[in-house]
């Protein structure tokens, strides 16, 4: 406070003798003094010019009228002392300010721990760090000093690592790089409101649940009925932004609601939608997809808007939670992994209520666009049993509101009059970035187009759905699982301190149509391919259920790494018999529809090459599945290669 009010008081005394003086020559004790003269200083904008001080009109008569040289020298020994008195103020305050700053980490420190007079003693002999919320000690960055954190901006100017996005691979890559770097520190930036989380219990586990409180806390019990929740951490793992550069330890900060506009390679700067700029020295690009539409509905009515959901996180979810406790009815749009997945999810809790449940797809079959037209027609019947409404073969063609309802006229001529629409379509990549950035987009799979590093510019990586990235074995790809985004969320992390590993890893992924059916793939699964496929009679072991209550784990992308591909069964020669026979690749015969495929492997073809496997309510064999794609070998009997996976393993 002295210090300005010093300042002020200095300023408006040099104002005023720049105002009032003319320019004459004084003499004093024998030097010449010349002060220029700023009449038109003395005008404003609006008015006359200010009228000079009476005391300072003094002063311009005695130098016209020569007056005594004495008299003038008592007005320039009063100046003298104005300017003195206001520079010893200034002095004073500056002095003061010192003193208070250095008090400052000792008071800190004392506040942290008044347990007793000795330690607070102790304290004030020397300073100890402050700690933050979470307990975590600070940097001492500057000597003797520390920051204020209630006036420190919200968002750290600089971070080593920034990661943009906040889902699972985001999540693996700062494991892999605190695992590298033990005091790394990792800054997260994401559009959404939480903290990061997984994504396939949001059509999973949590529809089942019959514990409300639990959902509404976002936690979920297993389909063996441990209880877990939804985020890989807990709040207390991270740190707050402003404090991570402080952290001794390092650690991981998130900055929620947050989206970065625009990278700047050369300065390596990142560009906030609020302005703020993030330096970084290395930047993961993780922004995932966002869900894709159909134009039916981006053309229809705002009213029609409100009452379509497109799922894909935690506000999605409890959306569509909460209308489904209310609704009379819901039709879910898409047949894929997604869409069958909510479709069982809520066709089981129809069953306690009224709600009324469709579902509707242009394939023949749920997931055939991944299955073969004989599965996925059996797996249909599988939903319908769930107590859903199936239409398959089925589009909307348009969308309308009336009375309170969304009136949806189908490709058949139906109508059908309903509450709400979850539109399940797979996703668009999320590239805003790459335009205004200078990164190459992929025409062809879509996402950010990056190499076998998954480095799309020197010290910028891109990971999860939106990487396009070369697969050393598969070629050029982008997918859009859990599991890759482990992967490649985990060969990012490492390579960006340094590992400089290329992607080989053939990720997983897998689809639960409630605890009873499940599978698991891997590789190119596409349904325009040739498949060859070998079943037997499942088991009570055959279940999503029973592998969750065995491993304990119901992320299969974690049980399935945690297993060996060296420990492959033995042959079994009587259960070789029951295999089926060889099939000639020009004339390869499915199984009739009439079967109940319990459990089986599906093996997808290309210039007869095992390019894909699904292992169809056969669980722990995914080591297996996965050496023989990365073999890329020709099979001529694909019945011996069925006998790696020991399907009659459980039978009596």
């Amino acid at each position: 406070m002295f210090r300005i009010a010093g300042s002020v008081t200095a300023a408006r005394l040099t104002a005023a003798c720049c105002r009032t003086v003319t320019t004459k020559q004084f003499q004093v004790h024998g030097a010449s003094l010349h002060v220029l003269s700023s009449d038109t200083s003395r005008k404003t904008r609006h008015g006359p010019a200010h009228r000079t001080p009476p005391s300072w009109q003094s002063v311009r008569s005695m130098a016209s009228a020569g007056e005594s040289q004495s008299k003038i020298n008592y007005i320039f020994f009063g100046l003298a002392a104005l300017f003195g008195g206001g520079g010893i103020v200034y002095w004073w305050s500056r002095k003061y300010m010192r003193e208070t700053s250095k008090d400052t980490p000792k008071k800190a420190a004392a506040s942290v721990s008044p347990a007793s007079k000795e330690d607070a003693e102790t304290v004030a002999e020397k300073p100890v760090p402050e700690t933050t919320k979470s307990g975590k000690k600070l940097l001492d960055a500057v000597p003797q000093s520390y920051p204020d954190f209630e006036v420190m901006p919200e968002i750290p100017g600089h971070a080593k690592y920034l990661l943009i996005g906040g889902g699972t691979a985001s999540f693996a890559a700062f494991r892999a790089i605190r695992a590298s770097d033990a005091k790394a520190q990792v800054l997260v930036v994401t559009e959404e409101e939480e903290l990061p989380y997984m994504r396939p219990p949001l059509s999973k586990e949590l529809w089942y649940s019959d514990e409300p409180e639990l959902v509404e806390k976002m936690k979920f019990k297993q389909w063996n009925g441990k209880e877990r929740s939804v985020f890989y951490n807990p709040p207390s793992f991270y740190v707050e932004p402003k404090e991570l550069a402080y952290q001794e330890n390092g650690g991981v900060a998130v900055v929620k609601g947050r989206k970065v506009m625009k990278l700047n390679p050369q300065k390596q700067v990142a560009v906030l939608d609020n302005g703020w700029e993030i330096f970084y020295d290395k930047v993961l690009i993780a922004t995932g997809g966002r869900p894709r539409n159909i134009p039916v509905f981006e053309r229809a009515s705002q009213e029609v808007k409100d009452r379509v959901t497109l799922f894909r996180g935690i506000k999605d979810f409890k959306r569509l939670d909460e209308v489904s406790k209310n609704a009379s009815s819901i039709v879910v749009v898409g047949g894929g992994f997604l869409g069958s997945e909510l479709t069982c999810a809520l066709g089981k809790r129809s069953r306690d209520s009224s709600l009324k449940v469709i579902q509707m797809f242009p394939e023949q079959g749920n997931m055939g666009k991944v299955l073969p037209e004989y599965l996925s027609q059996w797996t249909t019947a599988k939903v319908r049993e769930e107590g859903a409404t199936v239409k398959p073969e089925t589009f909307v063609k348009r969308a309308r509101f009336s009375d309170g309802k969304v009136i949806l006229k189908l490709n058949t001529g139906e109508e059908i009059s309903t509450d709400h629409v979850v539109v399940a379509v797979g996703l668009e990549p999320n590239t805003e970035l790459a335009k205004e950035s200078g990164l190459e987009v992929d025409d062809v799979h879509g996402g950010f187009r990056v190499n076998a590093e998954l480095e799309a510019r020197s010290d910028i990586w891109v990971a999860g759905d939106a990487s396009s990235f070369y697969d050393i074995k598969l070629g050029r790809r982008r997918v859009e699982h859990h599991d890759h985004a482990v992967v490649s969320g985990r060969l990012a992390g490492e390579n960006m301190t340094g590992a400089k590993k290329p992607y080989w890893h053939q990720s997983m992924f897998w689809s639960d149509l409630g605890p009873d059916v499940g599978y698991e793939a891997i590789g190119i699964v596409d349904s325009s391919l040739p498949t060859v496929a070998v079943f037997a009679k499942a088991t009570e072991k055959d279940t999503p259920r029973a592998v969750v209550e065995e491993t304990g784990e119901s992320l299969r992308s974690v049980t399935e790494t945690e297993a060996s591909a060296t420990d492959e069964p033995a042959p079994d020669v009587e259960a070789a018999a029951k295999l089926v026979a060889e099939v000639e690749a020009e004339n390869r015969v499915a199984p009739t529809p009439k079967e109940d495929y319990g459990k089986g492997v599906i093996f997808y073809l290309r210039d007869d090459i095992i390019v894909g496997v699904v292992l169809w309510n056969l669980f722990n064999r995914m080591p297996i599945a996965r050496k023989i794609v990365k073999e890329g070998k020709q099979h001529q009997d694909l019945a011996e290669v069925a006998k790696l996976f020991d399907l009659h393993a459980d039978e009596d």
